[in-house]
């Protein structure tokens, strides 16, 4: 085969996008020099693909009835054994649908990658298989990750199993419900803005944003490079800590990824106790615009339990916290539109793992344009405007912003050995009917960021556990640690897994 020519009509049209007027002599002579180039790309389809070998022929899936997703929460259902006498061996587990799973329809929320079934399996899949854990099936995700509402994906909403009818949370909805409702022992979610955090305070879980870079995001849909990270929500700690050791380290394939990406030996800490581990309680965390009063009175509360344990808690101020929303936002707003959006998922300019049939399927987005959500394209619209008007000078302002935020986490943290404070501002809320007006459409997407997407940007892992539940509804305290730091939140978070029950509080 070769790849199609463009007419002298298409040169111009390119040429005319990109500033540039040519004379019909002119395109003629660039479409003589062009001819070789355009052989070189013959060439380059001619070779097969350099992939990772595809696993063993396995199910293929398939969807479940109703009595079988009452929560909405799984995109397809299968089972597909991992290898006998892991760590993880007799685990099930889901997977968050923008993580390939290979054989399994992919959708990722979205209309965007009908029909698409990735040829291999991300490397966590992989590694949870090497460990022994049993896939159970993919779990729904909200539309192109891009909520932290339940309520966006094209199959229709997840409820939470705490209170059907409300949100389970997002983007990793189904993740968290499933776990949070015992369908499976453990599951994988992606967290851009706390979309493993946010859930997981919704529905009553554990769930772990690690250091960026630390778990590798080879075979995942990206939003944005800076912001991608992968982790585990699970229904204790010991099996969140557990499966962090399973999925943690360097691949190779990953330009997230720093030498320092290895795993540690989470779980053997877990009770070391916290006698003398100092945790500052950030006050610009609590007394939100929309915080509830209930929510900032438990995680207050809370602390109780981590003093009670021998460490020394103490408030600490960070303003700078207060703005981590704003540089969120333009780096996810212009970031996506670029690399999610109008990169085709992957973007350019990096080395590593690239699935072309994601590209592929997900470039069709175009054609479609009209049906993607709004909170897709309240997003691109916004991301757009600012890369056109400003040519991208808040996109790299922002990314600077966010190292000064880095430094002032880092700051804090040489004084203190975690920060703490609540996960977000508010309980589940009741989901947005079908025919919600707009504001309410996506003040349910965005309202919760406050606290979780300053993380994010700066990348030091962050850990969502619930530590009460107030009008029977989970309230998240989330936990915030050095770089690589996550046995130190883990131990924290044991202590106060065995030393109350957060139900009863």
């Amino acid at each position: 085969m070769s790849v199609r020519r463009p007419s002298n009509t298409q040169l111009a049209e390119i040429a005319s996008s990109l500033g540039m007027n040519l004379s019909p002599e002119r395109l003629d002579r660039y479409q003589a020099v062009l001819q070789a180039n355009f052989d070189a790309y013959d060439l380059l389809d001619a070779q097969a693909d350099y992939l990772p070998a595809a696993p063993d022929a396995r199910e293929s899936g398939y969807t479940p009835t109703p009595e079988e997703n009452r929560l909405g929460a799984w995109q397809c259902k299968t089972r597909i054994q991992g290898r006998p006498g892991g760590v993880l061996a007799g685990k099930t587990v889901a997977i968050k649908d923008n993580i390939a799973v290979a054989g399994l329809p992919m959708l990722n929320g979205s209309i965007t990658l009908d029909g698409y079934r990735p040829e291999v399996d991300a490397t966590v899949v992989s590694r949870l298989l090497d460990a022994g854990a049993t896939i159970a099936g993919k779990a729904v995700c909200e539309a192109l990750c891009f909520s932290g509402g339940s309520h966006t994906a094209a199959s229709g909403p997840v409820h939470n199993p705490r209170r059907p009818g409300y949100s389970a949370g997002g983007s990793s909805s189904g993740s968290a419900a499933l776990v949070a409702a015992g369908e499976v022992d453990l599951a994988l979610g992606s967290d851009q803005g706390g979309s493993v955090r946010i859930p997981s305070a919704f529905c009553g879980v554990y769930g772990m944003k690690p250091t960026h870079g630390l778990v590798p995001y080879t075979g995942a849909m990206p939003i944005e490079s800076t912001l991608d990270h992968l982790g585990p929500i699970t229904a204790n700690v010991r099996d969140n800590a557990l499966m962090l050791e399973v999925v943690a380290g360097a691949d190779g394939l990953d330009p997230r990824q720093l030498s320092a990406a290895t795993a540690a030996p989470y779980s053997a800490t877990l009770s070391l106790g916290i006698a003398g581990v100092k945790i500052g309680v950030v006050r610009e965390g609590f007394g939100h615009a929309n915080s509830e009063l209930d929510v900032d009175r438990e995680v207050r509360q809370a602390c109780e339990v981590f003093s009670a344990q021998g460490a020394v808690v103490e408030e600490v101020s960070i303003p700078l916290h207060t703005l981590g929303p704003s540089i969120w936002l333009a780096i996810a707003a212009e970031g996506a539109t670029q690399q999610m959006m109008k990169g085709n998922s992957h973007g350019f300019n990096w080395r590593g793992l690239y699935l072309s049939g994601m590209i592929e399927h997900h470039a069709r987005w175009r054609e479609r344009a009209d049906d993607l959500p709004d909170t897709v394209k309240t997003t691109m619209i916004l991301g757009e405007y600012f890369s056109r008007q400003y040519q991208g000078r808040y996109y790299g302002k922002a990314q600077n912003l966010g190292r000064q935020l880095r430094h002032a986490y880092d700051e804090a943290l040489a004084r203190y050995d975690l920060l703490l404070m609540p996960t977000l501002p508010i309980k589940a809320t009741r989901l947005p009917a079908a025919d919600a007006p707009l504001e309410d459409y996506l003040g349910r997407a965005f309202e919760m960021l406050g606290n979780t997407c300053g993380f994010d940007v700066s990348g030091h892992p962050a850990m969502s556990i619930p530590c009460a539940i107030s009008d029977g509804l989970p309230i998240g305290l989330q936990l915030v640690g050095k770089h690589f730091g996550e046995g130190d939140i883990y131990r924290a978070a044991y202590a106060f897994e065995q030393n109350t029950d957060w139900k009863t509080r």
